[in-house]
């Protein structure tokens, strides 16, 4: 039997990609109508927001466990969280935990080593650009990593949080988005990483100048071989 997966959602727009992809991609690999069973729990955006205006990472953390406790409850078997900026707090959640955990940033950092990357260009929100969660699992698999320039982050900033998790997706912010990944290029990045779970609802690769590693998708199709092999790494 497959293992059931627990999503602990911080945003709706992501979570709802990620869960999406699990059921529609899960079909490919079980057969038709079927995937691994899925429970998700989500606090209301805003107890989050309140936390993270204040930097209080230990809040943050109390809501993640929050979340875990009620998916063990439900029978998951393992956690995964698709909200890249939340992830600053996962040292403060895997050893009160009920069950395990992936996490985003290490399986993204594992997708681009195995596609030969070397150089990272980060997007997401200004707290993940500017934060710790990447940089240490790209360090780890010896991958360098450029940013946005402060301007071009505090705008990030804005799309996500004025527009993204709201669920409106402007055409106009599609551009300027495309028009800092180009930039990045030019700095010498090769890839991408659309590290705010909504990016990937705004940014597909032909709006893209260069390859871009989809954190949404890419932590669903490791929970799902998870959830069917054992292993998160792709055999």
């Amino acid at each position: 039997m497959p293992q059931h997966i627990g999503i602990a959602a911080c945003s709706a727009e992501g979570a709802a990609l990620c869960f999406r992809t699990i059921c529609l991609e899960g079909e490919a690999l079980m057969g038709e109508h079927w995937h691994p069973e899925v429970t998700m729990h989500v606090h209301p955006l805003g107890q989050y927001m309140e936390h993270l205006g204040r930097g209080d990472w230990p809040g943050v953390a109390t809501l993640m466990l929050s979340s875990a406790e009620k998916l063990a409850a439900a029978g998951a078997d393992f956690i995964i969280c698709p909200d890249n900026t939340i992830h600053q707090a996962f040292d403060l959640v895997v050893g009160k935990s009920p069950r395990p955990w992936l996490h985003i940033a290490e399986v993204v950092a594992t997708a681009a080593k195995e596609s030969g990357y070397r150089r990272l260009g980060v997007l997401g929100t200004r707290l993940l650009m500017e934060g710790p969660v990447y940089p240490a699992y790209l360090e780890r698999a010896a991958l360098e990593y450029d940013l946005p320039g402060l301007a071009e982050r505090e705008r990030i900033n804005e799309v996500i949080f004025q527009e993204l998790v709201k669920g409106v997706l402007r055409t106009e912010s599609r551009a300027e988005v495309r028009a800092i990944i180009e930039r990045l290029g030019e700095k010498g990045c090769d890839a991408v990483i659309l590290g705010c779970t909504e990016l990937p609802l705004l940014i597909e690769q032909p709006d893209s100048a260069l390859p871009i590693l989809d954190s949404t998708r890419l932590l669903a199709r490791a929970a799902l071989r998870l959830a069917l092999t054992g292993t998160a790494v792709e055999r």
